[in-house]
């Protein structure tokens, strides 16, 4: 067995690992949530103070999840990848086996494209709601602006009417 052959074996186990602790995961996320959801209820009528910033922003799932199964498995599929490819440039046995190694990487890239469209997803949902933000502070600028504009022309016409009564009255 060449290194790339033991890679290989070394890539699958991962993948299998990887592929049942998503599985475990999910599962333990589905059971859990109607008992998280009634004790969250409960924590929420108990507690009549607001949350400090710090509590609403602690470490969830899908931080876990990210970091721990969705990163190494990007990483390890474009890894792999690219050691394939540097490899089969450099040996001709590896050619010879492609089938086998463009499987693997198939296997281990179909969840990995998908994180990676959830990834570019979630990007795309944060640059529309800064887009949309900036259009509601641009807009609320322009409606400023025109207001200032139409207080200060409101302004100068009742000092022009002011001047012109007191012109009338001399």
């Amino acid at each position: 067995m060449n290194i790339l052959e033991i890679l290989a074996v070394i890539m699958a186990g991962l993948a299998t690992i990887l592929a049942t602790s998503m599985v475990v995961a999910f599962a333990n996320r589905f059971m859990s949530r109607k008992v998280s959801e009634v004790k969250l209820i409960q924590k929420i009528k108990e507690e009549k103070k607001p949350m400090s910033k710090e509590a609403r922003e602690g470490v969830t799932f899908n931080d876990i999840f990210m970091f721990m199964i969705a990163v190494p498995l990007v990483l390890l599929w474009v890894g792999f990848a690219g050691f394939v490819i540097h490899t089969g440039l450099n040996n001709s046995a590896v050619l010879e086996n492609i089938e086998a190694y463009t499987t693997l990487i198939a296997i281990l890239g179909g969840p990995a494209l998908l994180i990676i469209k959830d990834a570019l997803d979630v990007w795309k949902q944060e640059q529309a709601e800064k887009t949309a933000f900036y259009q509601v502070k641009a807009q609320a600028v322009i409606d400023y602006n025109d207001t200032v504009l139409k207080q200060a022309q409101e302004i100068e016409t009742k000092a022009q009417e002011q001047e012109h009564k007191m012109e009338n009255k001399k």
